[in-house]
This record gives C-alpha cells, structure tokens and sequence, in this order.
C-alpha cells in the first residue's frame, strides 16, 4: 500500500505540478504534489511511495545490464511502466481530491536502465542516457500534460545528462550568507556545493543504497539495511575498502556521471575475488566496509566540490538520510559542517527528487532553463525535456 502524507490543501491551479521519480534502488515510486504559487517556498500538498509489481522491478533490473531481446523486453516495459506510473498519479489525486484538470502537468523522470555519459570509454558523439517510462501513455492515462525525457538534451550539449537535481538545490536551498551543500543519497549520491557567493558545482560521488541494499538482499533477503543496523554489527575491511576506493570512477570526480553500469554485484564479486585478503570475508563485514565506501566517497566528494572553501551546513536527502549509522558516520567525516536532512528546510528528504521533477516540469513549461552547465558539464544551460499534451 502506498505510504502517503498530506499538507493543508489551499492549491493555485495553474501552479500545481506533480512529479514522479524512481531511481536507481527502484526501491518504490515516488509521486509528489506540488504547488508553486510562492516562487521561494514551494508546498507541498501531497505524496506518495508505491511498491513497484514485483515482476516489472525484477525486468527494470535485469534491462540495466546486457541481455538477450533487449528491444522487445524494453518496449513491453516502456509501456507497463507507464500504466504504473499512471496508477501511482490517479492515487495521490484520489487521496487529495484534486481533479486532473487542476494540475498543470506532470514531470516524469522515469527509469533508467542504460547511462552512458561521456568519460574514460564513452565518446562524446556515441554518449547517451536512456529512461523509459513511455510519457505518451502516461499522459493518455491520466488526462494530464506531461514532461519528460530530461537528461538528453544535457547530452546532445556535451553534458553527462546528470545530474539535475543540483539545479533546484541551487534554486531553493542556497543562502547568502553561508556555504551549503546538498548530498542526495539515493542508489547512487551526488553532492551540489552551493556557495553563498560565486558558482554551483554538483556530481555524482558514488555509490549510495545501492551495494549496501543489493548485498543485504542477497545475504539476508532484506530490501534494505534498517538503520544501518546488521553494518554496525561488522567491521570495517581496509584492504576491500582501498580496493573499492580504486575504481576508476574516482579518478574522474567531478566530471563523470554514474549508476549500476559501475557499482553493481558483479563489480562488487570481482573485487572479493580478486586478493586473499577479502576473499572469505564475512557478510556482515562486507556490510559495514560499504557503509563506510558510500561514506568516505561522499566526503571525499565534497572536500573535491568546495576545494579550499568552508562548507558551513550540510543538507542530506535520499533514502540514506533515514539510515542512522551511516548519518552518524558522515557527520563524522563532515565536521565541523553542521549535518542536517533537507527537513529543516522545508522538503521532507524522501521527497525532494520528487519536487525536482515538478519543478523540471514547470521550468520546460514556462521555457525557462532547467539544468546546471558547471555542473552538467553542458556547453549551456538550456530547456529540458519533451512535452506529451494530454489531448
């Protein structure tokens, strides 16, 4: 059953956007309402988290990695995905009580099963990024305009297509008086470095949920790692974490977008493989050395983002932020920045990616800009996204 939570409901209608994200855990559906009548302080009026039909997640899965009949595999989900998408929408609609034709459209980032950005094997005209999600039938479906398809204009422009979020950071969380920095830890983290005075930097650092939840799974047929509990039980490996730390990824911190096509079981069983050291290592151990990867790699992240900058206050959001150990582990590592989850600002933390979204949504409506060039990497900032009328 979908988990939702509602705010006081007193909506401007051309103002409401409702955003759908599923990322890289595909932990559930995330759909947001959103009204953005206040341009500082957007409300939000309503959302949701629903539970993916067991068999599309297991195809959504396997379609991120090399398989027989991809095509035809990927076009039934393109379209199963849709009509799930599009239940997720008629419900928080049904919960709030707000008609379809109250909203101004829905931006849908969809799955993504392939992300191939510029860098180390990837060349610049052969680069891609593809979600799926078909947003033709999610408009049908649900009578309602939407935007989507984000990340490949970012591309076309010489961008990694990733990440995007930064730009509503940038937008709603940034102050003048001191440096902030926001890290999204979802199946993957990315930090965006807001600065009280000068430019935006943002990217991906690494791993976030996504070895630790794929390893739980494996060893104890949990979706995730409640509270970081069964990795405080263990001890960190050094010798398996300094092998996890030398992937080449790192060596192009800052300029590089990522997902599962680097940080996925079978890159995971090859490092375990591959000295004595690790090889017969303990479950439970291998659990706290990836908590202490996705913890360190974030760090690392942001001291590269500020360079020789004071970053005053941190702001978590993500799934991570409700893992407690892994919050105290980079509280830690952060000091003397001050930790806190995006709460205190405004925007529940599960739900931010949602809101971004949203407001992508609106941005591409009223043909305003929607990605970070000096984060991107893009040659500009530019419109983002296709639009699906509804009619």
């Amino acid at each position: 059953m979908p988990i939702h939570t509602k705010a006081d409901l007193s909506p401007s209608a051309s103002q409401i956007f409702i955003g759908l994200m599923s990322g890289t855990s595909l932990d559930a559906i995330d759909a947001v309402m959103v009204d953005f009548g206040n341009p500082k302080h957007p409300k939000l009026l309503a959302a949701s988290a629903t539970e993916f039909p067991g068999a599309l997640r297991e195809e959504l899965l396997a379609l991120t990695q090399p398989g027989s009949n991809e095509i035809e595999r990927m076009g039934r989900a393109d379209r199963l995905l849709a009509k799930t998408l599009a239940e997720a929408v008629k419900g928080l609609l049904k919960e709030t009580g707000i008609s379809a034709s109250t909203i101004a459209a829905i931006g849908s980032h969809g799955q993504t099963i392939r992300h191939r950005p510029t860098g180390e094997k990837q060349k610049a005209d052969t680069a891609f990024s593809l979600q799926i999600g078909d947003p033709n039938t999610l408009a049908f479906e649900t009578g309602i305009t939407t935007v989507a398809d984000f990340r490949r204009k970012d591309i076309a422009a010489g961008g990694q297509g990733a990440p995007l979020a930064p730009a509503l950071h940038a937008e709603f969380f940034g102050d003048d008086e001191e440096n902030r920095a926001v890290i999204n830890i979802g199946g993957m983290s990315n930090v965006t470095f807001i600065p009280s005075i000068g430019d935006v930097l943002g990217f991906d650092t690494g791993p976030g949920n996504v070895l630790m939840d794929a390893w739980i799974k494996l060893h104890q047929n949990k979706e995730y790692d409640s509270n970081g509990e069964w990795a405080s039980n263990g001890k960190v490996n050094p010798e398996l974490l300094n092998a996890l730390m030398g992937l080449p990824f790192f060596k192009q911190l800052g300029s590089v977008s990522t997902g599962r096509e680097d940080f996925c079981l079978e890159m995971l069983h090859a490092k375990l493989a591959s000295a004595p050291a690790f090889t017969n290592e303990s479950p439970v151990n291998v659990q706290a050395t990836l908590l202490e990867y996705t913890a360190r790699t974030i760090a690392n992240g942001l001291q590269f983002a500020a360079q020789n900058s004071t970053v005053d206050h941190v702001y978590i959001c993500g799934g991570g932020a409700f893992n407690d150990a892994l919050m105290q582990r980079l509280s830690e590592l952060l000091t003397p920045a001050k930790v806190d989850t995006t709460q205190v600002l405004g925007i529940p933390p599960e739900w931010v990616e949602g809101v971004a979204f949203a407001w992508l949504a609106q941005q591409t409506l009223c043909h305003w800009t929607g990605n970070l060039a000096s984060v991107t990497g893009a040659k500009r900032n530019l419109i983002l996204g296709g639009i699906y009328s509804a009619n």
